[in-house]
């Protein structure tokens, strides 16, 4: 789809559709939507008149024009009431409109900057929502899909038509990075794992680092013997498709320091080993590579976005597989850094892979980091679907990944990390247990990578309530949500100009 610019009166404007807005509780059409609605012969003041026309939050009226503007037809969308509206409802507001004109046939829209002036929205940050709630909105993975199903249109052009076209056009540009970006880690985590094998992910990582000019290292098993990533090695021993170990960096300043390393979980799939699943929902587990594919997605948009700061994406890749071969309950591995570990459940093995590249992102001398993983499901059971979440060291660092979630409405709630919790990861036979007892697992999970980090501020996120969603809502469409992209790239933004 084509996003551009255009200025003007949006009322003049030739489009399949036009799109402007009505708030809730406002009596008569404003700004925009009155020059459209004195062109419609006070069509919109009748509806908004007889109730038709509420406001309300994503409510979609259609009208058509009958000749009388270019375009031949006209939607009023509910953006809710003015004292609430914010950027996000701003991007749920214009996905759930595109779809719906999509479902109509449309294939080309124009909109009004929605939101913005509206309740201290700036209009850049306006035109940029309205770009992301486009793209993303209009998402779909149909790769393996060869028929063709007549009511699936295309949405070719988007116009966004403000006062200055020179800022709209910046402000889209940044939209369209950081949509594209999500979008990317969408189709990885959609992709089924006999397409997006470790190898695959090596092979994507090469792809992004050419077409990007990044650094791409990539380590096959000898490597890891030497290095000693016994958690890695522990995984994958029971899998035919043999692990990877993924290094994608992104230099934008000066200095050889790494200003932030994110380290995301690779499992591409996960049967839970010997431990293994209930068939129900296993397809699913094609998607426990979500934290990889987020991190490496982050520095694609890094990349173009060209902050000054220094950022490395570590991934571990590996297949999580029962066999003859594979890691059995009881085993004892010894991790990059020499701690041992005995697996006492091997469906807790995203935790192992990661002790592996924490312990090299400190070896890498990191001065932060963030990792991000689909790690437990007593995270889904504690925040639903709503929020990732979120455990640290140092609450700065916290405080600054959450502010951001916040930013992009990927939200994230803080969890707690009293020593408490490491009681429940004590060994009789090893430095560490795997896995604690049902309660308070998201937490132990946590603790269990602290073990890795040393006193390196570190955030983890845990997104196994919000890596995929099965309904469309907003911005979001069924499958990958392509969470936290967006906040790991608003992060580093952030981060670079402090």
């Amino acid at each position: 789809m084509e996003i551009k610019a255009a200025t003007g009166d949006i009322s003049k404007i030739k489009a399949g559709a036009i799109v402007v807005n009505h708030f809730e509780g406002v009596k008569r059409p404003e700004g925009d939507t009155a020059a459209v609605d004195k062109a419609l012969d006070g069509a919109i003041s009748e509806l908004i008149k007889q109730g038709d026309i509420k406001g309300k939050l994503n409510e979609i009226t259609l009208l058509h024009s009958m000749g009388r503007l270019p375009a031949s037809r006209i939607v009023v969308t509910g953006l809710g009431k003015k004292k609430e509206l914010t950027t996000n409802k701003v991007r749920g507001a214009v996905a759930e409109t595109c779809r719906y004109l999509r479902g109509k046939g449309v294939t080309s829209v124009a909109t009004i900057v929605q939101g913005g002036g509206t309740n201290e929205i700036k209009n850049n940050d306006a035109v940029q929502a309205v770009t992301e709630g486009a793209l993303l909105g209009l998402y779909a993975f149909r790769r393996h899909i060869t028929k063709k199903e007549n009511n699936f249109g295309e949405i070719k052009e988007f116009t966004i038509v403000g006062r200055e076209k020179r800022l709209i056009e910046k402000a889209i540009e940044r939209g369209k990075i950081l949509a594209e970006a999500a979008k990317w880690a969408r189709d990885m985590v959609n992709e089924p794992s006999n397409f997006m094998t470790p190898s695959n992910m090596a092979e994507a990582a090469r792809q992004l680092a050419k077409k990007y000019g990044l650094k791409v290292e990539v380590f096959e098993k000898e490597k890891m013997k030497e290095l000693g990533m016994g958690g890695l090695l522990g995984v994958s021993q029971g899998s035919q498709q043999p692990p990877r170990f993924i290094i994608l960096s992104y230099k934008g300043s000066d200095s050889d320091d790494i200003d932030i390393a994110l380290v995301g979980k690779g499992i591409t799939f996960d049967s839970g080993g010997i431990d293994i699943k209930p068939s129900d929902s296993m397809e699913d587990m094609k998607g426990d590579m979500a934290g990889g594919a987020s991190v490496m997605a982050t520095l694609m948009a890094l990349a173009q976005l060209k902050p000054k700061i220094n950022v490395t994406a570590l991934v571990p890749a590996t297949e999580n597989m029962p066999s003859g071969t594979a890691m059995k309950p009881g085993d004892i591995i010894t991790a990059l850094n020499g701690k041992t570990i005995e697996v006492i459940n091997t469906d807790a093995e995203g935790r192992l892979i990661l002790s592996d590249a924490l312990s090299y992102a400190k070896k890498l001398g990191a001065k932060a980091i963030v990792d991000v993983a689909t790690l437990t499901g007593a995270c889904h059971v504690a925040l639903g679907s709503v929020c990732s979440g979120a455990f640290t060291n140092n609450q700065e660092l916290a405080d600054k990944v959450i502010a951001a979630g916040n930013e992009t409405g990927e939200l994230m709630w803080q969890l707690p990390m009293y020593d408490e919790y490491k009681e429940q990861l004590k060994s009789d036979v090893a430095d560490i247990k795997n896995i604690g007892s049902r309660w308070g697992g998201a937490i132990t999970g946590g603790k269990f990578l602290e073990e890795f980090i040393d006193k390196i501020p570190w955030v983890h996120l845990d997104i196994a309530g919000t890596y995929e969603t099965d309904k469309e809502k907003g911005y979001l469409v069924k499958g990958a949500t392509g969470v936290p992209v967006r906040t790991l790239i608003n992060l580093i933004l952030t981060m670079a100009k402090q």
